[in-house]
């Protein structure tokens, strides 16, 4: 597979049925209908509870705003900009409290055993896939690179660019602000 963008004005907003925000879904792998992992870019306009997902890991990191507080099984967890992304169980009772207006939110959940991680980049991060995987970048107001093997993969702000990568490719992003995703099959 070679690598593959979406833009995030080329998807269209999904209201939630309960009036609180929109979802714009960049991914889901390998069918929509049937996926094991999805990506989405959400805007929170009110706080409210979370939709529950058995079976499903969760990572939730803040792209804008001023911030969330997410309550997790009772555990609170506040969250900004600058902060990691935070991986729950998606059956956990969640709850989002706005520090403030509205949010821009990632979203990456993955389901049926498969393992992943998300972190927030700034600057320079480097590693070598152990098995082969998924490779994902989303960056938001900023440009970043993103090297796989020997090729160079200029990601645009506000894009999702995914690939498919063999066992022991070396991977580097640069940026001053990007999610990377490491997504195993």
């Amino acid at each position: 597979m070679t690598w593959q963008t979406v833009s995030l004005d080329d998807v269209k907003p999904t209201p939630w049925r309960n009036g609180g925000g929109t979802t714009r879904e960049l991914l889901a792998w390998p069918k929509v209908e049937d996926w094991q992992w999805r990506a989405s870019v959400a805007e929170v306009v009110q706080s409210g509870p979370f939709s529950s997902f058995a079976d499903v890991k969760r990572w939730f990191a803040v792209l804008e705003g001023d911030g969330v507080c997410l309550t997790v099984d009772g555990a609170l967890h506040n969250l900004s900009q600058r902060d990691q992304p935070l991986m729950f169980d998606g059956a956990a009772q969640t709850t989002c409290e706005l520090q403030g207006g509205a949010t821009q939110d990632f979203n990456l959940m993955v389901q049926g055993g498969a393992s992943a991680r998300m972190l927030r980049v700034n600057g320079s991060h480097q590693t070598t896939t152990d098995t082969p995987k998924i490779i994902a970048a989303y960056t938001h107001k900023v440009r970043a690179t993103v090297q796989i093997g020997d090729e160079n993969h200029e990601l645009l702000p506000f894009s999702f660019g995914w690939e498919l990568v063999d066992a022991h490719v070396g991977v580097q992003v640069l940026s001053t602000d990007v999610l990377l995703m490491e997504i195993d099959l």
